[in-house]
This record gives C-alpha cells, sequence and structure tokens, in this order.
C-alpha cells in the first residue's frame, strides 16, 4: 500500500525559501546543496533512490506553478495540484499529466496514491498544501532535512496548524551538510 511523505528541506530556524521564494544563500539554493555533495553519497544515494521510486506527486499550486509543474511531467509521474481556482492555460492544455483538483486536499491524496498503486506519493513543497494534509489526515511522514543555516525570514513550513500534531521519530541520519530526520505521523 502506497503511503504519502512529505520529503523537504529546511533552514534550522524552520524557513523552506526566502522572502523571494529561492531557497537562501547568494545563489539562491543553500538548502539544497546537501543534495549535490558527493561526500556522502549513501544518504544522498538513498533519498534519491525513494524520489524516483515514487509514483505519485502532489504538489501545492504556488509551488507547481513556480516550478511551471515540472514542464509538465516530474520525471513521467502524475501530478496532483489540489486548488479551488482552475489551472492556468499550461496545465490545462498543455500537460495531460497534471491534474488540478477542486475537492480538496483528501480528494488529491486519494487520486495521487491510486495512481501511484503500490507505489509512495511524494508531496513537493506548498507549506500551506502540506499543511492542510496534516490536519486532514493524508499524510503518513514527514522527511525533513535539516540545515544548519539560519535564514531569519522567509516561508515557514509549519506556521500555522490548527491543532497539535503528534510524530513519532522512525530514522535520523546525521552528515555534516544536513541532519536528516523521518517521521511517521501519529494517528
Amino acid at each position: 500500500m502506497s503511503k504519502s511523505v512529505l520529503d523537504m528541506s529546511m533552514s534550522l530556524d524552520g524557513y523552506i525559501a526566502d522572502p523571494h521564494d529561492f531557497l537562501g544563500g547568494d545563489d539562491g539554493e543553500r538548502l539544497h546543496k546537501w543534495a549535490d555533495s558527493d561526500q556522502h553519497p549513501g544518504p544522498v544515494k538513498q533519498f534519491q533512490d525513494e524520489w524516483n521510486g515514487a509514483g505519485a506527486i502532489l504538489a501545492g499550486r504556488r509551488t507547481a506553478e513556480l516550478m511551471d509543474h515540472w514542464g509538465g511531467s516530474h520525471g513521467g509521474l502524475p501530478i496532483f495540484v489540489p486548488s479551488h481556482r482552475p489551472p492556468g492555460p499550461a496545465a490545462r492544455w498543455g500537460y495531460p499529466l497534471v491534474t488540478y483538483v477542486n475537492d480538496g486536499i483528501a480528494s488529491a491524496m486519494a487520486q495521487a496514491k491510486a495512481a501511484a498503486g503500490d507505489r509512495d506519493v511524494q508531496i513537493r513543497g506548498g507549506a500551506y498544501t502540506v499543511q492542510q494534509a496534516l490536519q486532514a489526515g493524508v499524510l503518513d511522514e514527514v522527511q525533513i532535512h535539516h540545515i544548519p543555516v539560519l535564514l531569519g525570514a522567509g516561508r515557514r513550513l509549519f506556521d500555522v496548524l490548527t491543532s497539535e500534531i503528534e510524530l513519532e521519530i522512525i530514522q535520523v541520519i546525521d552528515t555534516p551538510e544536513a541532519t536528516h530526520i523521518r517521521y511517521r505521523v501519529r494517528r
């Protein structure tokens, strides 16, 4: 059975992007530098295998639009975008693997899991979408790559939650570039 997994890089002070939607640093990619490191290939390969093994993507609308819907396909995977507004022209007519779901996060996740089959659904960005998935009880695991940097401002991942959510640590991998912590969402 597939599970839904959020996989997100985050600064130590809780930011997933700076105020201009970049990922920090002079080149705008500070939060993803760990994934380019060849000093610790084992953990990086493990995460790449997980990403490549996914069966579908659920993405927040803002993230999907900022990324131009990854050109209509996230490595050949279908992309599901929960949104109350209709998609723009590219997603509507030019990207057949992109599906906008207008009846809520639970429906979007159910459709993504159905498309994924027995493989996982990877959640790609969007703090609002992540918060909605947590509150609706449709997010199974959270994998955070804590980056040893303080951005000081920007977009926080867990800024607005309406209730306490318990997590269980299921894996910790520590490297000089990041501490990778995987949690199971307790229900």
